[in-house]
């Protein structure tokens, strides 16, 4: 499953816990505790660290108790919103951006064990800050895996970056060698891919300590799984105590895992997370935003994630066009094409559902959602004559089998695709008829 999966049992469990109070008009002291000891509970089975569990319930107890919540009108609204605020300060508060040094190239060294997803998401990162206009230099200092460099190389081609290797030479000069090299040929950020271990050990940590102490990186960015729960923690308590590491790059969080690292990690080094790894694909990493999480965690969605993927995904121009296209009702099977297309690019469907508000993740455990469906609607769409996409109303029987037989589909599916056309069309057709929003823009009810 793709997105924040983690956080499912989490969600259904607090949800749970603030059961207790949304059906009492009035709460007492009593009540207060009750339901807390609910959400201490739900917090401990999501595997976060106890002594964080222990002081998050006591702040919200302390607040809970007051009388900004016992003499609130709607007192159950009063504690989500309390348990809401004190999630994201525990957190961290707001998203922490990556430090740029004042003078290029800015070197972010890469830390972690083996396993936990490192030297993918260098590749990730690169993407992420190429795609921002950086010029990214990635980095092969893992000399000790077997086809460590390799895989580096692999996924830094697939991103579009450059890769700097010198084989199985000392790592600390490989380092110090690629910052020069960045500094000759115009490269702003240096991304240093290091040796990972088992378990932390010192050999690791020292030749970690030499590398970082050659370049003097602007971040040193810790790797975690989140799918090791408590031990993910106890290995950024290890890291942050021997290399005083800025910063946590958290992976695997579309893992069905229990989400104490996420929780954990900041309370605990005092450091931040500031990138999450959400899938396998170089572009699922997404800036950590602790107010978002804690959203997620609350079963009230992340719509602002939502917006920006959908703002990365349509093009500006292109939805103008379409606009016009549905006022002069000139939409085509080759534009209602384009829309998937675009929606496709958005990531999974279960991952976008995941965002909304009022969808828990638990709810989408069990749905069977077809991701196929969307290459499926493409085949039928390029089956067709350039004609037919114009003028689908031409679609006799016989074109309907000619179409089903290229496209390896059934003449039910051509028959649903139709149908479901034919209904967008009439929905914007509705929106159209005289709504406008500010300055003729069309204003959808959502």
């Amino acid at each position: 499953m793709g997105g924040y999966a983690y956080v499912q049992s989490l969600v259904d469990k607090m949800s749970q816990a603030f059961s207790k109070f949304r059906n009492k008009g009035k709460l007492t002291e009593a009540d207060v505790k009750a339901g807390m000891r609910e959400v201490k509970l739900a917090l401990l089975e999501a595997d976060v660290n106890f002594k964080v569990v222990k002081d998050f319930v006591a702040k919200v107890t302390e607040r809970a108790v007051g009388s900004e919540v016992l003499e609130s009108l709607v007192p159950s609204q009063q504690i989500v919103k309390i348990v809401n605020e004190e999630l994201i300060a525990l957190m961290g508060g707001t998203n922490s951006k990556l430090e740029v040094a004042s003078k290029p190239p800015t070197v972010i060294l890469m830390c972690g064990l083996q396993g936990s997803g490192k030297t993918t998401h260098c590749a990730k990162l690169g993407k992420m800050l190429k795609k921002n206009g950086k010029n990214v230099l990635l980095t092969a200092c893992d000399i000790y895996r077997p086809a460590a460099i390799k895989q580096l190389q692999v996924v830094g081609e697939q991103a579009g970056l450059t890769v700097f290797e010198r084989g199985t030479q000392d790592p600390v000069r490989t380092a110090e060698e690629a910052v020069k090299y960045a500094i000759k040929y115009g490269f702003d950020t240096v991304i240093i891919d290091t040796a990972g271990r088992l378990h932390v050990d010192e050999a690791l940590m020292a030749e970690l300590k030499r590398v970082r102490d050659a370049v003097r990186p602007t971040e040193i960015l810790l790797v975690v799984d989140a799918m090791t729960g408590q031990d993910a923690v106890n290995v950024a308590q290890s890291f942050n105590d021997l290399l005083d590491i800025t910063g946590v790059i958290l992976t695997k969080l579309d893992g069905d895992t229990r989400g104490g690292a996420a929780l954990s990690v900041r309370h605990i080094t005092g450091k931040p997370i500031k990138f999450v790894g959400v899938g396998e694909k170089l572009d699922d990493i997404e800036p950590f935003h602790p107010d978002r999480m804690a959203s997620r965690i609350l079963g009230m969605g992340d719509v602002l994630s939502l917006i920006e993927k959908a703002e990365q995904a349509f093009d500006e121009k292109k939805a103008a066009e379409l606009e016009r296209k549905f006022r002069e009702q000139s939409f085509t099977l080759g534009d209602y094409l384009e829309q998937f297309r675009q929606i496709k690019s958005m990531g999974s469907v279960e991952s976008l559902l995941g965002m909304m508000p009022g969808i828990k993740p638990g709810a989408l455990k069990d749905a069977k959602i077809d991701e196929k469906q969307i290459g499926r609607t493409e085949a039928i769409i390029l089956s067709m004559t350039e004609r037919e996409r114009v003028r689908p109303d031409i679609i006799n029987s016989s074109r309907k089998k000619r179409i089903a037989a290229g496209s390896g589909t059934s003449v039910e599916e051509v028959n649903r695709l139709l149908k479901q056309y034919e209904q967008t069309k009439e929905l914007m057709k509705r929106f159209m008829g005289g709504k406008k929003g500010k300055k003729g823009r069309l204003a959808f009810p959502f």
